[in-house]
């Protein structure tokens, strides 16, 4: 079994996510891939981020309908901030990968990966992978890498949330059941 990790705020899941989570599985042909939000973003600074329960919540509802997409709770568990090393560790305890696992990171976060707790040791366990979010071109990353040139659906959390605010439509920009919960949680207004 081939894993796809991805890891995020997820604040809230939207189509954006699914859809770039769906391409790389595709392309790299990958089995299941593990959506891992975070419990406190260690490199996201944000009033707005609503609380753990809420976004784990929201995207078991978003990826239920799909078998190959599945919810990976640990870092919510574990508490506190979370850096992707410790994910990693533990999750190969859990999961006896067979193979390395492919990590999606955004072109974003790209050219800060080298400030990333023990990045050298985190491309060591598993295959990372950059894909466009920001930038069309491709950004430089002096690590060993895939580049995937993936399609950007210009969708985003923020918007999303901007959106909610303003009491304007987020209709088809994230599941229908992952709306309803934001309406009846009154979440992002």
């Amino acid at each position: 079994m081939r894993y796809l990790l991805v890891g995020g705020t997820f604040n809230p899941v939207h189509y954006g996510h699914l859809f770039l989570a769906e391409e790389v599985r595709n392309v790299l042909r990958y089995d299941v891939v593990l959506f891992i939000p975070t419990n406190i973003p260690v490199h996201k600074m944000s009033s707005d981020i609503v609380e753990a329960r809420h976004r784990l919540q929201m995207l078991r509802i978003a990826l239920d309908p799909y078998s190959n997409f599945r919810v990976e709770d640990c870092e919510i568990q574990r508490r506190g901030r979370s850096y992707t090393i410790d994910t990693i560790m533990e999750l190969e305890k859990r999961y006896n990968w067979v193979e390395r696992p492919g990590f999606i990171i955004g072109d974003d976060l790209a050219t800060t990966f080298h400030t990333w707790k023990e990045s050298e040791k985190l491309v060591d366990l598993v295959d990372l992978i950059v894909v466009h979010r920001l930038y069309r071109e491709r950004v430089r990353l002096g690590y060993r890498h895939t580049y995937v040139d993936n399609f950007m659906l210009p969708i985003s959390s923020s918007e999303i949330r901007k959106r909610i605010r303003e009491k304007r439509t987020v209709k088809f920009l994230l599941p229908d059941d992952v709306l309803n919960y934001i309406i009846e949680n009154e979440l992002y207004i």
